[in-house]
């Protein structure tokens, strides 16, 4: 994965009030944080952010940051949380986890789709797409911010197991080789999709079973026969 190079600054401005502030001032809050250094608080220009995160394939974005006025100038850090607006779609607050280049680290990837099934083109089957993210292991250099694979063989009934998706050298999937990530499966036929529609319409028009009242002997009471409530003494 190539890093991208972006600024930041140190912020003193803290809490809610001091985030609101802050993206007042078109800035977003940023905390760094990593396994060699304790947490610290920075802040980006969202129009910087905005560049970064929007021109990227994915949220895996490798930075290299350079902290103005710092201590520590430069690092190397992943992002590893973008919290939006959920009407407007802004970047609200974004956490960073700085990495170093000689130790590996594990990441979620997206797994994207190239091409047409040729079992959904000409043989009218559906594409299930299983499991849509993976963990992938590598050096920073070397993490894919996505992974693509190409489902134009699937026939139907064929399918792509985790351990055939192909990584960049130096990478890693972990989990499972043998689950699947995407299959062709065969169209529902008319005869099938009535006998669902069938079976889920007797399902919601099955009769409640009431159960009768047993008397003080165990057995229920006789047709017109009145509660005991009901007796006179």
């Amino acid at each position: 994965m190539k890093s991208v190079a972006l600024t930041a600054y140190p912020r003193s401005l803290v809490r809610r009030a001091g985030a609101k502030k802050l993206r007042g001032l078109d800035r977003v809050p940023v905390v760094i944080y990593g396994r060699h250094n304790s947490p610290q608080n920075l802040e980006v220009k969202l129009k910087d952010l905005d560049r970064v995160i929007h021109h990227s394939v994915s949220e895996n974005v490798l930075l290299d940051l350079e902290v103005s006025g710092d201590a520590k100038p430069r690092r190397l850090a992943l992002v590893q949380d973008v919290q939006h607006h959920a009407l407007s779609g802004h970047v609200l607050h974004v956490d960073l986890h700085e990495v170093v280049e000689t130790e590996m680290v594990t990441i979620t990837v997206p797994i994207e789709t190239t091409g047409e099934a040729v079992g959904v083109k000409t043989g009218g089957g559906v594409l299930e797409h299983v499991v849509f993210k993976v963990k992938v292991r590598a050096l920073p250099k070397d993490l894919p911010e996505s992974l693509q694979v190409d489902v134009s063989h699937l026939e139907i009934g064929n399918s792509i197991h985790l351990g055939e998706i192909q990584v960049p050298p130096g990478a890693e999937i972990i989990g499972d080789k043998k689950r699947v990530v995407l299959a062709v499966a065969a169209p529902i036929t008319e005869a099938q999709e009535t006998a669902t529609e069938t079976t889920a319409a007797e399902g919601a028009t099955q009769p409640e079973m009431i159960k009768e009242k047993k008397d003080e002997t165990g057995a229920a009471p006789a047709a017109g026969a009145k509660p005991a409530a009901e007796k006179k003494k």
